[in-house]
């Protein structure tokens, strides 16, 4: 049964499903940023993620009906992209949803009109999927839409009910699928067969709700959640074999390829998922990057290094030499400028990370190399599956290519544990998106219902009565809880400030008759102030009253290191840069720590500035004044805001009048005055783009200046120097040392040349060489070198291999040369003398002309030297 469908482009797909439900009186919304508001979710994984707190009922919808094209980043199935025809890190779901309107009959209904009309799908090709328990959804599919009994399947729970996690809001879904060949018939239809049917459109019909012990009652009000993939429905409309060659992302993929040279039709298999891998993953950081997220080794810009390293990784594989990702990111970005404005705005720091990133990378990718030579001489039969994975993961290096190089030295490589540590990382994946946890510390979301949020007065005051709601131990409630306890509290209202912005929690007291609690942690769930710490004295119970008193001493020193944070930031875009924006912060007790975004490091003049600065507003003692206002009017005023953080309407204004103006919600001094002092102590890199400055002000500074005070009398007295002259005293023994040292290398290799010189009378002739193969004793490996080149040039043309155990249990080798023995006899001094340390457990190589190599095991050296004895006169007769 032939089929020409009418051909649609990725974006006319996408505008033509906003239009269908827009029409249909739905709201059409952005999408939102892959930096999802839901903080128990790394990205955002699915089309239906902004809406979740309309979903639980937290949030009233401004709309009964909305559609979006949602982008969405999922890592789970990483190693699947570019092997099968469908899987993607970045993928856009275009959704239609209902918030307690329309149920499964407008949805079934709708979701076949869009797919037969408006797309122009066969209805003969279409097979939908229902639970196997919701005869509801299977009567609309037959009575109301037509389809034959047996074309509707029936399916499990694992198929085709969705669940938001252990407990919450969860539903049946019905699926339709698109049959590539129908011709196969109606008998025993298989759907999970992936080569005859693909699933692009799901319908979640959320309708109840599942407790603690897993029973389901209906939900008052019910909910339509669904999704059609677009890449997908790209593939079934213009009729390509995968995913990867529709127009969303084959001209990436064709770009990719004629960097490295490669015909895409021609090219193996292998090939091509390497150029796939480069097309999915470069628009999915093409995304992030625009959406603010930058590279690090943690959370996002961990997701991001990784996907970055992948491309290059796949694109070294290929052939490609050098930087190319901004080159191919040039055509994701003309691709998406259209419907993601976002994309075009950032072009020049997408690029500009990518470089940086993939430049970092093949540096990282050479001390793989080192790292891998290090493991080949450790390992005697095999290389370990934590060694193998942590090159692959790290450094870049395919378990293939780690197999070869380990082939070459006769070892092997343990596959099955290096499959293993793959697993722990695919679970670590699936755990963090397989589902969407509609619930946020279950415990506390059941409480929910019966006590109000926490109230926070610790602006204002540092003590105040408060009623215990809630009392938790190993996170679960309990009524009342004992001396020797830990615990978790929740009280109606606290002067204890909660982990946010970079600031770490309150220290402080809970007291009562005969009680006392000793808060060590203060933490915000949704909208609860959670008080971690441990009973000392008495019974807490729920319906006490307290006193919650904060540790102000603690408090002071937070104060004084979050305002210090603010000037830190306002000195470095006066004196650094303007365009310098935080990327990070920790404000503690006794430190404080600023991320910020600067391509390279800052000098110690320009450190010093900033201290100065910083230290001179101090010194005038600017007031801080702090107000509540409207977001826009607060950036209308030219208030800092963290970019890929979380406003509400109204925003809280740090104001230091001519010097800072930032919207934060930590605490605060009263006047720059109250801070004291401030003193940088380190400016480091901590991942390509990132710096940080670590610091102390009030009376850490004090404290740290102690410390230093106390090392430099004990170096003074050590030296016999004043303390002033400390430098020049260890820059002297530092010059004597280095001159000891190289006095040191000088005699040994005068020595090893001595050594070198008796052997001269024991080099044999073989035909117009000479054949020099001898053992030096324990001379290190740089003067065995020396002594190597030194006798070859004495000789001539000819080959010489010495050896040595410079150190118990380390064996060193070298091979020197002469021209005529490469050209002629074909011998690379390199391969010779690798091929040579395996014999004493090693490996190594070099230039044809000149090699090292080094061995683990010294009782095999005088085999090893006999061996290649024998084979240089075998090879130049």
């Amino acid at each position: 049964m032939s089929y020409t469908p009418k051909y649609l482009s990725g974006s006319e797909i996408r505008q033509k499903f906003l239009d269908f439900y827009a029409q249909r009186q739905h709201k059409i919304l952005p999408s939102a940023s892959l930096i999802p508001e839901d903080p128990t979710v790394l990205l955002t994984i699915a089309g239906m993620l902004p809406f979740k707190p309309i979903f639980l009922g937290q949030k009233t919808p401004d709309y009964p009906r909305a559609t979006t094209s949602q982008k969405c980043i999922r890592t789970n199935d990483i190693e699947n992209v570019g092997r099968t025809a469908r899987h993607h890190t970045f993928f856009e779901m275009l959704g239609n949803f209902s918030f307690g309107d329309y149920f499964k009959e407008e949805a079934i209904a709708w979701a076949w009109e869009l797919s037969t009309e408006v797309f122009g799908l066969p209805p003969e090709r279409l097979i939908p999927s229902v639970f196997e328990e919701d005869d509801e959804a299977f009567a609309i599919w037959h009575d109301k839409i037509g389809i034959p009994p047996h074309r509707i399947k029936r399916m499990g729970a694992d198929d085709n009910f969705w669940v938001s996690g252990p407990t919450g809001p969860c539903g049946p879904c019905s699926e339709i699928y698109y049959d590539f060949h129908p011709e196969l018939g109606d008998e025993n239809i298989d759907l999970e067969d992936d080569s005859r049917f693909i699933e692009f459109y799901n319908l979640v019909f959320m309708q109840y709700n599942r407790d603690a012990q897993g029973n389901l009652t209906p939900l008052q009000s019910k909910n339509i959640d669904t999704g059609m993939g677009l890449e997908r429905m790209a593939q079934i409309l213009q009729q390509v074999p995968n995913n990867y060659e529709t127009d969303l992302i084959f001209p990436i993929v064709k770009t990719a390829a004629e960097i490295a040279g490669i015909d895409y039709s021609k090219a193996d298999e292998k090939t091509k998922v390497s150029l796939k891998v480069i097309g999915d993953h470069i628009r999915a950081v093409v995304h992030m990057i625009a959406d603010g997220i930058s590279a690090s080794n943690i959370g996002r810009g961990y997701v991001l290094r990784r996907l970055i390293r992948r491309v290059v990784r796949h694109g070294r594989s290929l052939g490609i030499e050098g930087v190319f990702t901004p080159q191919v990111a040039e055509v994701a970005i003309a691709l998406a400028k259209d419907v993601y404005p976002n994309v075009i705005a950032t072009e020049e720091d997408i690029k500009g990370q990518l470089q940086r990133e993939e430049s970092a990378f093949l540096k990282t990718i050479e001390k793989g190399e080192k790292l891998l030579t290090e493991i080949l001489q450790k390992e005697k039969q095999q290389i370990s599956g934590e060694d193998a994975f942590t090159l692959y993961d790290t450094h870049g290096f395919p378990l293939e290519l780690t197999q070869e190089i380990a082939a070459e030295n006769s070892l092997t490589v343990d596959v099955e544990g290096f499959e293993r540590e793959m697993e722990k990382q695919r679970q670590r994946g699936r755990e963090s998106h397989k589902t969407i946890d509609l619930t946020v510390q279950g415990s506390l979301d059941k409480l929910a219902e019966h006590i109000h949020s926490t109230e926070f007065v610790g602006y204002t005051q540092s003590q105040s009565t408060a009623k215990v709601e809630a009392v938790l131990v190993d996170g679960k409630t309990v009524e009342a809880a004992e001396a020797g306890e830990q615990v978790q509290i929740v009280l109606d209202k606290t002067p204890f400030y909660a982990e946010s912005g970079g600031q770490i929690g309150d220290r402080g007291y809970l007291t009562g008759e005969n009680l006392l609690v000793r808060i060590e942690d203060v933490q915000k769930e949704s909208d609860f102030f959670v008080h971690f710490g441990r009973v000392e004295r008495g019974i807490i119970q729920i319906g006490d009253t307290v006193t919650a008193q904060i540790d102000r001493a603690c408090r002071r020193r937070a104060q004084a290191n979050h305002t210090a944070t603010h000037l830190l930031q306002a000195a470095l875009k006066k004196i650094v840069d303007d365009s310098i924006s935080q990327a990070g912060s920790l404000v503690a007790f006794d430190r404080l720590r600023f991320d910020f975004n600067c391509p390279r490091a800052l000098t110690q003049e320009e450190l010093q500035q900033i201290e100065e600065q910083i230290n001179t507003w101090i010194a005038e003692a600017h007031d801080a004044q702090i107000s509540i206002m409207p977001l826009e009017e607060a950036k209308t005023k030219g208030a800092i805001a963290m970019f890929g953080e979380k406003y509400g309407a109204q925003v809280r204004v740090i104001d230091i009048p001519g010097v800072s103006m930032e919207l934060c919600g930590g605490t605060h001094v009263r006047n720059t005055a109250e801070i004291g002092l401030f003193k940088i102590v380190s400016e480091t890199g901590i991942s390509s783009g990132v710096r940080r400055i670590e610091a102390v002000a009030g009376p850490a500074v004090l404290e740290y200046l102690n410390v230093r005070d106390k090392i430099v009398r004990e170096l003074s007295d050590r030296f016999k120097v004043k303390p002033e002259e400390i430098s020049d005293r260890i820059t002297s023994l530092q010059a004597e040392l280095k001159a000891t040292h190289k006095q040191l290398e000088a005699v040994k290799q005068e020595l090893a040349i001595a050594k070198s010189g008796q052997l001269l009378a024991q080099a044999e002739s073989v035909g117009a060489y000479k054949v020099l193969v001898a053992e030096m004793g324990d001379i290190d490996p740089d003067a065995l070198k020396t002594a190597a080149e030194r006798l070859q040039q004495k000789l001539g043309e000819a080959a010489v291999v010495l050896g040595s155990v410079p150190e118990e249990g380390k064996v060193s080798l070298v091979a020197a040369f002469s021209q005529k023995v490469n050209k002629d006899k074909n011998l690379q001094a390199g391969k010779f003398i690798g091929e040579i340390a395996k014999i004493c457990g090693g490996g190594g190589g070099g230039r044809p002309n000149l090699a090292q190599a080094g061995g683990r095991d010294p009782s095999k050296l005088k085999e090893a030297l006999e061996t290649a004895r024998k084979q240089l006169v075998e090879s130049l007769q």
